[in-house]
């Protein structure tokens, strides 16, 4: 499971998920890529999950990036705590994705092996998803 080795602080405000992504909205590591069309919160445990399906799938071929990294520390009382006594411990990490974010990136396969796997993997996500290609040429 992915999470961060220290942070500087250890909770975090919630924050907006509002607009879209600039930076990491194109395939630029591998061929063919998997990016949100919603802003969410993506926990560890479902980027995992989606890494799985993906390996699986193409039976250890080719190269998967994860471009998501969980660095957010979302905080939770114990059940039948009552309310008060300040904010709760870290339960997990999230990254957070907001439309047009590359989450992830495969190479080494085809076309049809590289939709699939996706599909899978778009599966385990709670958001919805669209199949990317890289684009060709006009980059200098």
């Amino acid at each position: 499971m992915l999470l961060p080795k220290r942070v500087k602080h250890r909770k975090q405000h919630r924050g907006r998920m509002t607009g879209v992504a600039t930076r990491g909205n194109k395939v630029s590591y591998g061929e063919y890529g998997l990016a949100t069309t919603e802003p969410a919160w993506i926990t560890a445990a479902q980027i995992e999950a989606a890494r799985i399906a993906m390996t699986r799938y193409t039976k250890r071929g080719g190269k998967v990036w994860i471009k998501i990294f969980p660095d957010k520390p979302i905080t939770a009382r114990p059940a039948d705590t009552r309310m008060g006594k300040g904010k709760g411990n870290v339960d997990y990490w999230v990254a957070v994705v907001k439309p047009g974010k590359v989450m992830f990136e495969l190479a080494g396969v085809s076309e049809d092996v590289a939709r699939e796997a996706m599909r899978l993997a778009a599966n385990k996500l709670p958001v919805k998803c669209k199949f990317v290609k890289k684009e060709e040429g006009g980059e200098q």
